[in-house]
């Protein structure tokens, strides 16, 4: 080992640590990068689409989702839509507002393939309450 190996040592675990995946995504901010919201929680987009996807095995439902096209950069994501029938108070253009799922390390939650993201409000109205029947939705 030698007396003076410890600045020999740090140097090449400082060298080596760029063959880390991980470590390379962290230093040169690649998720934010990627990332449709570009690390912020909740963005306002526009819903272009109401689409279904098929939960993953072992369950077997169309879980419904639509496809919005964000106001900030215009990219389009797919979104969930909670609630029990809940997509009837959605339409095309509608204006909503997005968050994160929560999935681990901002992958897709749950049995929905590819969806990172849910709808929290339709028109600035809260989507829960819609469905809910404690408000109507409002008219733009």
């Amino acid at each position: 080992m030698g007396l003076n190996n410890a600045k020999k040592i740090g140097e090449k675990r400082r060298k080596d640590r760029w063959k880390d995946k991980n470590y390379i995504a962290k230093k040169l901010n690649l998720y934010e990068k990627s990332d449709p919201l570009e690390g912020k929680n909740q963005a306002k987009g526009i819903v272009l689409q109401k689409v279904q996807k098929e939960a993953k095995q072992p369950n077997s439902a169309m879980r419904k989702c639509c496809k919005v096209q964000l106001k900030k950069n215009g990219r389009s994501i797919t979104a969930f839509i909670p609630g029990n029938l809940a997509q009837k108070f959605l339409e095309e253009h509608d204006e909503v507002l997005v968050q994160r799922i929560g999935g681990k390390q901002g992958r897709s939650k749950g049995d929905i393939p590819g969806v990172r993201f849910q709808i929290i409000q339709v028109n600035d109205q809260p989507l829960h309450l819609l469905v809910k029947g404690k408000i109507e939705k409002g008219r733009r």
